[in-house]
């Protein structure tokens, strides 16, 4: 076998659910906005079972998990490499420095996951006696679905998306409805009659999309088979979604838990309003700037009188909308953070150049303490749980969305991609969290616009004030629900008991 099973021991607890006999496997996606929640997910179902947890993908994202888990995980290692006629570059295994227009290809090579899934499964039952309890895997690989049924177990998939995001993202995939609508909106099968949803809040690849194209050919049937699993595990809480949630379980017809809040339990323990800083944790990669210098500079602030702007991991907006962000969070007069990397169109990886801001503009912000940028990348959950942050500028990435919330932070939407824009909607629309400033690469923004919408969410009388109260309300009940009788608690222990039943 060419798969590598790393482990690590530690003691277990007597208390724990379930035997150490038994075994569940985890399959994501290859991209850090996937593997972090499976990581988090394991470290849950770690602390209220007995299971043994094995985590595998390729080689280099089994190294990144295995640098940032301390406990008692395995980690198996699936070959991989690209097809050489894909225009890849060779030793892609991330999704992450790609450009968008290679991503639909890398989706594609995904599939050859398959082969190396199965002989792992089958190695494991052979030297086991049984077959793992379970496969969960990423929505996006439903071809796991068939390989857990080979070898005499279960699929359970896994959207690392909210409820309401996950059924816009597989109903638009599955139904294409733009291309049936007569005019820039229309409905969603799986949404009420009356929800509209607008052309501009669909990516480019889906926009085109006709059922025929490279994105439609991977996306319909593996979202078609990941929902003929025995349940869909979604990263999200019950009592901050439960229109999605309603919606999405009439829709799919599977069994659905709600998962969430997948995000470290130091966050989530504090009693007070705005949790103290987590100085201490860490996830994703090196900061482009030591967390010690982010939070003196944010020391140095009001409370709730900073805006802390990033686009995620794995987004970039155009030179000209980045020319008139920095110019509109200036003319605000308001403190800013930023995470800065190089625009859409431009290597990932490249030194930041000083001529895609306006001039002098970082040594401005610098000399008057209004801004910090930070390159590439930041430690989030430690600024945002700091008290002087009053607004996220924000890709509206679930996992950013979840972060904001978990700590009362009201957002200003800018979805670029995947299914930011339908959470974004909803933050809007059904939360009263968020106002959208941007929609995409092809929005038209000026300075005017985003020093408007800055210093009305701002603002703490009026609107910016009434979402930040209900930004904090949702905040609470995140809390709530990772207490001892919470929600979150619930449908983990329902599902070790759903699994424990089959198997028994």
């Amino acid at each position: 076998m060419p798969n590598k099973i790393l482990k690590k021991t530690h003691l277990r607890s007597l208390q724990k659910m379930g035997s150490d006999n038994e075994h569940i496997v985890m399959l994501p996606f290859m991209a850090i906005g996937h593997l972090i929640p499976f990581l988090a997910l394991a470290r849950q179902i770690q602390r209220r079972t007995n299971f043994k947890i094995t985590i595998a993908n390729t080689p280099l994202n089994i190294k990144y998990l295995d640098s940032l888990e301390p406990n008692n995980l395995h980690f198996a290692e699936l070959p991989f490499s690209t097809p050489a006629d894909s225009g890849l570059p060779s030793n892609t295994e991330n999704s992450e420095n790609l450009p968008l227009d290679q991503i639909g290809k890398f989706c594609e090579a995904t599939t050859s996951l398959e082969t190396p899934f199965r002989d792992l499964l089958i190695d494991i039952t052979a030297k086991e006696g049984k077959p793992p309890v379970c496969v969960i895997s990423d929505f996006v690989f439903g071809w796991a679905n068939g390989v857990a049924k080979s070898v005499g177990t279960v699929n359970l998939c896994f959207s690392t998306c909210g409820a309401y995001g996950s059924l816009a993202y597989f109903s638009m995939w599955m139904n294409l409805p733009q291309r049936k609508a007569d005019s820039d909106e229309f409905r969603v099968p799986g949404f009420p009659e009356s929800y509209r949803f607008h052309v501009t809040q669909l990516h480019q690849f889906i926009r085109i999309a006709d059922g025929t194209d490279v994105w439609s050919k991977f996306m319909q049937p593996q979202i078609a088979l990941s929902l003929q699993s025995a349940g869909l595990l979604c990263n999200t809480v019950e009592e901050i979604e439960p229109l999605g949630l309603d919606l999405l379980r009439s829709y799919i017809k599977i069994p659905v838990w709600s998962v969430g809040p997948l995000l470290p339990p130091e966050i989530l323990n504090s009693s007070s309003e705005k949790p103290s800083c987590l100085s201490s944790h860490r996830v994703g990669k090196e900061p482009g700037m030591s967390t010690e210098r982010c939070l003196d500079w944010l020391d140095l602030n009001k409370p709730c009188s900073v805006v802390y702007v990033s686009f995620g991991s794995q987004n970039s907006i155009s030179p000209a909308q980045m020319m008139e962000l920095a110019l509109g969070l200036e003319k605000s007069g308001k403190a800013f953070i930023w995470v800065i990397r190089p625009p859409i169109g431009f290597d990932r990886k490249a030194e930041f150049r000083s001529e895609w801001l306006p001039e002098g503009f970082e040594e401005r912000i610098s000399s008057n303490k209004q801004g910090l940028l930070v390159r590439n990348w930041a430690p989030q959950l430690e600024i945002l749980s700091h008290g002087s942050i009053g607004a996220f500028v924000s890709h509206c990435g679930w996992n950013s969305v979840m972060e904001s919330l978990s700590q009362g932070v009201p957002m200003i939407g800018w979805p670029l991609a995947a299914e930011q824009a339908y959470n974004c909607k909803m933050l809007v629309e059904e939360m009263g969290v968020s106002v959208e400033l941007g929609r995409g690469l092809e929005s038209k923004i000026s300075w005017e616009e985003v020093k408007k919408v800055v210093e009305m969410v701002m603002d703490e009388n009026g609107k910016g004030g009434d979402m930040r109260k209900k930004a904090m309300e949702f905040g609470k009940m995140i809390r709530e629900s990772v207490k001892e009788k919470g929600s979150f608690g619930r449908a983990l222990d329902d599902l070790v008991r759903m699994l424990l039943s089959m198997r028994f």
